[in-house]
């Protein structure tokens, strides 16, 4: 997120700050720009620094917060620590890009392949891959093995993984968030749109869900309206059926108001769809627990939502 030293924290800092918490993104960099225009004061930054932290504990998601002074226009504490800045300690912004522990962020719990496409090659000259039929798509959480049981959704039918292929050949086991082609055991019907999991880990179903959606679009969002939702690799219609509260974004209360959701507001939303989605709370899976609506006509995206 950068501030600008001169303006400290805007409503649009606090609104990405919120979006990021939403986001579930767990490493967030507050960069104070233009410290050079507010003579490198070190009570400047330490004051945006508490008016943030004042607000960051409400936020509830975000555990590792960084705060940086930057001048972009001399590079300052940017990729080498700056002469200017004599009471920062820190690291440089591009130090901390490099060295914040990513690897304990990516789902491993509850495995989730939305099928992208039916791999059939049909090659007429290879045996192996006459009768090739797999399952493609990237894996959106957990992990499957070999001789592992898996269920396909929406059937219900279950099977066991005879092959895993990736890029570089077979795999005895994979991983969110790689993408693979699975061949089972049994002949099922499973197409585009549908999900493989864990025979004891199946995600939630149903065609009423409720998200929290930041609009775009400068047609407001009201109720009764009518949109393309897409969720993972399937594609369904959806109505507006309430907008149970808007957050106001400088204090984080709730307003119930159901009328409409303008552009650049976040607010709680239901949602109902013409078939059953497969779908985990955003907070479990980023990629089952996301979607977003299409206007009909122009294809525009005009909302993402996170489902709770």
């Amino acid at each position: 997120v950068l501030v600008d030293a001169r303006q400290g924290v805007i409503e649009q800092s606090r609104r990405h700050t919120y979006i990021a918490a939403l986001l579930g993104i767990p490493h967030l960099v507050i960069a104070v720009n233009k410290m050079d225009l507010v003579g490198w004061s070190e009570e400047r930054f330490h004051e945006i620094r508490d008016e943030f932290e004042s607000f960051l504990p409400r936020l509830e998601v975000l555990r590792d917060v960084k705060f940086i002074p930057i001048s972009a226009l001399n590079g300052d504490n940017l990729v080498m620590p700056s002469p200017h800045t004599p009471w920062y300690e820190g690291p440089t912004l591009l130090g901390h890009l490099e060295s914040v522990h990513i690897a304990s962020d990516w789902n491993l719990n509850g495995f989730r392949l939305p099928v992208q496409w039916v791999n059939r090659p049909h090659h007429p000259t290879d045996p192996r891959l006459h009768d090739f039929r797999g399952f493609s798509g990237q894996i959106a959480g957990g992990i499957v093995r070999v001789g592992q049981k898996v269920m396909a959704l929406p059937s219900g039918l279950v099977s066991t993984v005879k092959q895993i292929w990736t890029y570089d050949g077979p795999r005895q086991e994979a991983f969110c968030p790689q993408s693979v082609t699975l061949v089972l055991d049994d002949d099922i019907d499973i197409s585009r749109g549908d999900m493989i999991v864990r025979e004891n880990n199946v995600p939630e179903t149903g065609q009423d869900i409720e998200v929290m959606m930041c609009w775009m679009s400068e047609k407001p969002l009201v109720p009764g309206m009518k949109y393309y939702l897409r969720h993972t690799t399937s594609e369904v219609r959806a109505m507006i059926k309430e907008i149970v509260y808007k957050v106001d974004v400088n204090t984080l209360e709730r307003h119930p108001d159901g009328k409409e959701l303008r552009m650049n507001e976040i607010g709680r939303v239901q949602l109902r769809t013409t078939k059953p989605l497969y779908y985990d709370s955003y907070r479990r899976n980023r990629t089952t627990g996301s979607i977003i609506l299409i206007e009909e006509g122009t294809f525009n995206t005009v909302g993402v939502g996170m489902i709770v």
